[in-house]
């Protein structure tokens, strides 16, 4: 644990390979906030700058779903960041203490139907997700890690905040060159196909999209779309291979299927770029029919997606057009 004479109740609530957060008092006027700090005492130059990033990216956005920095204060040889502690919970923790994949049924007997509730409250999470990501892409900013770990949500009020913008770009557009896997920035797990490098195709604020569609498989199944423990395979599983649709590993798993949240994850993940939502807010108009139609009916109605997909910036498509009907010969 660091020395921080200027805190009390200090208390480890992650331990990273790079950053260690704590929870704890601020001795000046007794609020509660997290701190979050560099694991090693003598970090890299890039280290520095990539921490002080997140800080210099997020005190000017004003957003109630971006949690913003309070100070960047000088510690040792490094940073330490200092946030305002609301209470919030990391998404995955708040969703395996709130919901198990199995209930029990009047008969006592072992069901994993996902009960509509759980259903109700991903579109409601997903939906400020959409918010969130929609506010970013009017100050241009791409957050680039988009994960469970960087979402956080408040046990009694329901509201979603995105954290660690650490490796956020500032850039409507930018390139990502051919790297070692383990030096890609973003989680392996989550990253879209053009964040590998390996497609020549540019980054841009629908990477966020699939790290959000990765996000929604995993909250609606328990399970990521792409499960190898090797660098390089994962890479190439994002880049060619279709995951099995959520609503068809819930039915391998004996679970019942929410087919439209099926469909959209899989549009957030599509290889291609243009093939996924075009803007945030065609996004959230899709998932607020789903909890539209789960509030009236009990179920999902399924519809035509992206109806009110429209993209409110010029882009040059980068995906190749006539070759579909091409036959081998």
């Amino acid at each position: 644990m660091l020395h921080l004479p200027q805190f009390q109740d200090i208390d480890v609530i992650y331990d990273g390979q790079r950053t260690i957060v704590y929870r704890a008092i601020h001795q000046a006027d007794q609020q509660p906030v997290i701190v979050k700090a560099l694991r090693d005492p003598h970090p890299h130059f890039n280290e520095l700058v990539e921490f002080r990033h997140q800080y210099v990216v997020t005190r000017n956005l004003d957003s109630p779903h971006i949690v913003r920095p309070i100070a960047l204060e000088r510690h040792d040889n490094g940073y330490i960041l200092v946030m305002l502690d609301q209470g919030a919970l990391p998404i995955k923790q708040y969703w395996e203490e709130r919901f198990s994949y199995k209930s029990l049924q009047a008969d006592g007997a072992e069901s994993a139907i996902a009960p509509p509730e759980k259903i109700k409250e991903l579109l409601q999470v997903t939906i400020q997700l959409a918010v969130a990501l929609h506010y970013l892409g009017t100050e241009r900013v791409v957050h680039k890690d988009i994960k469970p770990a960087n979402i956080l949500i408040h046990p009694d009020t329901g509201q979603v905040q995105l954290i660690d913008f650490s490796i956020a770009s500032l850039l409507p557009k930018e390139q990502q060159q051919p790297i070692n896997p383990n030096g890609l920035e973003g989680t392996l797990a989550y990253i879209a196909p053009e964040q590998t490098g390996r497609m020549n195709r540019g980054i841009d604020y629908r990477t966020d999209f699939y790290s959000l569609g990765v996000t929604l498989y995993e909250l609606l199944t328990g399970e990521l779309p792409f499960t190898t423990g090797d660098p390089l395979e994962l890479i190439h599983c994002h880049i060619a291979k279709t995951p099995i649709a959520p609503a068809d590993l819930l039915d391998k798993q004996g679970q019942g299927h929410p087919a439209m949240l099926s469909a959209i994850a899989m549009k957030l993940m599509a290889k291609n770029a243009e093939d996924r939502y075009q803007s945030a807010l065609g996004l959230k108009h899709d998932l607020e029919r789903c909890l539209e139609s789960l509030k009236e009916t009990g179920a999902i109605a399924e519809f035509e997606l992206g109806e009110r997909d429209i993209c409110d910036r010029f882009l040059i498509p980068e995906k190749l057009y006539g070759r579909e009907t091409e036959v081998q010969t």
